[in-house]
C-alpha cells in the first residue's frame, strides 16, 4: 500500500508516485531475512567487533570455562581439537646453510623454554592452543635472561590467560588510544599491553583495592587469538556458538533425572469412605498407613483400614529423549568444529563412509586454522624470537627465519588406499615427497637422513640385495647346485 508521502506526490505526479511505491516493495521483497514483520531485532545490531567483545567476553568466558571444567562431552571435545591440531608439536625445521646448527639449539632451547618450568615449546603450544578455544584467547610474554642463567638461548615464554590483561583499560593517553586493554599510537600501530602484575583471581592477592595495571612493549607479547571480524581487537570463545544450546541440554538432562527419579518412587492415592477416613485420621496407627505408607518390605502386606481403596501413581516415560539428545549433540559437534565421534566417543552409527566423509571436513578446518593463524600469528612469533635472541647471545652470526614446518600426523582412514594414491601423486608430479611427508607430520630431511644411513647400512651388511627383492616381492633364489655323477 502506498503511504501518505507516495499519496500527496501522487497527487501532482501519479508516474512519480508508482514509481516511488514500486521501488520500495522491490526493495522490501529483496532479502527476506531482513524483514521486520516477526520483530526481530538483534542486540547490538551495528556494534563494532570490539565494542560486542567489551560488552560480551567476559561472560562468555567465564561460561566457556564452566562447561569444559563440568561438562564431560565439552571437555571431550577441546581436548580432540587440541590433540589433532597441535598433537605432540607443530615443528619447525630451518632451511638455512646452517640449519643442523639452528636446529640442534632450538631443540635444546624448547626443553627449557617455559619459564613456569611446566612444559616444553610444544606443550606450551597446545596449552595456548587449549586456552584459546575456551576463552578465546591467551597471551604469551616474552622473558629475555641473563646470560648467566645458563639457558641454551637466554629467552623464556611465560603463558598468560588473557584475565592478564586490563580489558577495562579503554580511553588516550599520551596521544595513544587504548581499546580494551590495547594501546595503539595516532597511525593505529599496537604500542602496548596493558597487563596486572598477577592474576587478577589470585585468591592470595597482594593487590590492596582495585588492581593496577601498567603497559609491556607489544614486542615482548604475542596475542595468540582467531579474529573473525575486519578490526577485531580481542578474540572470543570457540564455544560461543554452542553455550545455550549446552544450557539447554543440561536442564534437560536435568529434568530427565528427576522424572527418572519419580519412576523409582511407589506414590498411593486412598480413597473411599469418608467417614472411615476421618476415623483413621483420629487413630494414629491408621493416619499413619492412610497417610504414608512408609517403607515398604519386598513381599510384605500392609494393612489399611476397611472401605479404603488405593490407586499407585505410575508416572510415564518420556519417548524422544535419546533422538533429542543425540540430536542436539549433533548440533553441538558442528558448532565446535569437531565430530560427533570426537564429543561423545559413540560409534554406534559410524561406517566407512561417514568417517571419511567427516574426518575429512574435520582436517580441512583443522590445517586451515593450523596454516592461517596458529603457524603465522603463533608459532613463527616464537621461531622468530627464538633467532633474534640466539643472534643477541651471539650463539648464531645471523638472523635467517626461513624454515619449515611439520605439522601433527594424520591417520589415515584407509591407509593401503591413502598410501597408494600419495604415490601416485609423487609418481606423477602433482607433489613433492617432502609435501607429503610433512603432511604426515614427519620431518622430510630427517626420514631422507634415516633412509640413507639405512641403506648405507644394508650395502655394508651385503644384504642390500636381499632388502631390494624383499620390495619388489620376489624370494631370493637359491645359488643353483650341481649335479652329482656316479663314480665307478
Amino acid at each position: 500500500m502506498p503511504n501518505i508521502l507516495d499519496r500527496f506526490i501522487g497527487l501532482f505526479d501519479p508516474d512519480a508516485g508508482l514509481r516511488r511505491h514500486r521501488a520500495r516493495e522491490l526493495l522490501a521483497r529483496a532479502y527476506e531475512g531482513a524483514s521486520q514483520r516477526d520483530g526481530w531485532k538483534p542486540k547490538r545490531a551495528g556494534a563494532s567487533a570490539n565494542t560486542d567483545h567489551r560488552a560480551d567476553g567476559a561472560t562468555l568466558r567465564v561460561r566457556a570455562r564452566s562447561l569444559y571444567q563440568n561438562v564431560p562431552y565439552i571437555t571431550a571435545g577441546v581436548e580432540a581439537w587440541v590433540a589433532n591440531h597441535i598433537g605432540t608439536g607443530i615443528i619447525p625445521r630451518s632451511l638455512a646453510k646452517n640449519a643442523d646448527t639452528i636446529d640442534a639449539l632450538y631443540d635444546a632451547w624448547g626443553k627449557k623454554a617455559d619459564a613456569d618450568a611446566i612444559f616444553d615449546v610444544n606443550g606450551l603450544v597446545a596449552a595456548a592452543e587449549r586456552a584459546a578455544y575456551v576463552d578465546g584467547e591467551c597471551l604469551v610474554r616474552l622473558r629475555p635472561r641473563l646470560p648467566s642463567d645458563g639457558l641454551p638461548v637466554p629467552l623464556q615464554l611465560q603463558l598468560l590467560e588473557i584475565d592478564w590483561l586490563d580489558s577495562a583499560k579503554s580511553g588516550t593517553v599520551g596521544g595513544n588510544t587504548i581499546v580494551n586493554g590495547k594501546e595503539y599510537d595516532p597511525l593505529g600501530r599496537l604500542v602496548a599491553y596493558w597487563l596486572f602484575d598477577q592474576h587478577p583471581g589470585e585468591q592470595v592477592s597482594a593487590f590492596k583495592g582495585r588492581a593496577a595495571s601498567h603497559p609491556v612493549p607489544a614486542d615482548r607479547i604475542i596475542h595468540y587469538y582467531a579474529p573473525v571480524r575486519p578490526g577485531q581487537a580481542r578474540g572470543v570463545s570457540m564455544l560461543a556458538p554452542v553455550i545455550a544450546r549446552v544450557r539447554d541440554l543440561m536442564l534437560y538432562e536435568d529434568a530427565e533425572l528427576q522424572r527418572k527419579n519419580l519412576e523409582t518412587r511407589l506414590g498411593v492415592l486412598a480413597s473411599g469412605d469418608v467417614e472411615t477416613l476421618s476415623m483413621a485420621e483420629q487413630n494414629a496407627s491408621d493416619v499413619r498407613q492412610t497417610g504414608d505408607l512408609g517403607t515398604l518390605s519386598s513381599g510384605g502386606i500392609t494393612r489399611v483400614p476397611t472401605g479404603t481403596n488405593l490407586t499407585v501413581v505410575e508416572p510415564k516415560a518420556a519417548p524422544g529423549y535419546v533422538d533429542y539428545v543425540k540430536y542436539a549433540l549433533h548440533l553441538i559437534a558442528s558448532g565446535m568444529g569437531v565430530t560427533y565421534e570426537m564429543l561423545t566417543g559413540d560409534m554406534r552409527e559410524v561406517n566407512f563412509s561417514s568417517a571419511r566423509v567427516r574426518m575429512l571436513e574435520f582436517r580441512r578446518r583443522a590445517e586451515q586454522r593450523q596454516w592461517l593463524n596458529t603457524i603465522p600469528t603463533l608459532s613463527m612469533r616464537l621461531w622468530e624470537a627464538f633467532i633474534d635472541a640466539a643472534v643477541l647471545a651471539g650463539k648464531l652470526t645471523r638472523s635467517d627465519y626461513a624454515c619449515d614446518w611439520s605439522t601433527p600426523k594424520w591417520d589415515y582412514v584407509n591407509p593401503e588406499q591413502d598410501v597408494k594414491a600419495d604415490l601416485a601423486e609423487i609418481s606423477g608430479g602433482l607433489s613433492s615427497i617432502s609435501a607429503k611427508l610433512r603432511r604426515r607430520g614427519e620431518k622430510p630431511d630427517l626420514v631422507f637422513k634415516e633412509i640413507k644411513s639405512d641403506f648405507d647400512r644394508l650395502r655394508s651388511d651385503g644384504t642390500l640385495d636381499i632388502f631390494l627383492q624383499l620390495q619388489t616381492n620376489q624370494a631370493p633364489q637359491a645359488a643353483p647346485t650341481k649335479p652329482t655323477t656316479a663314480t665307478s
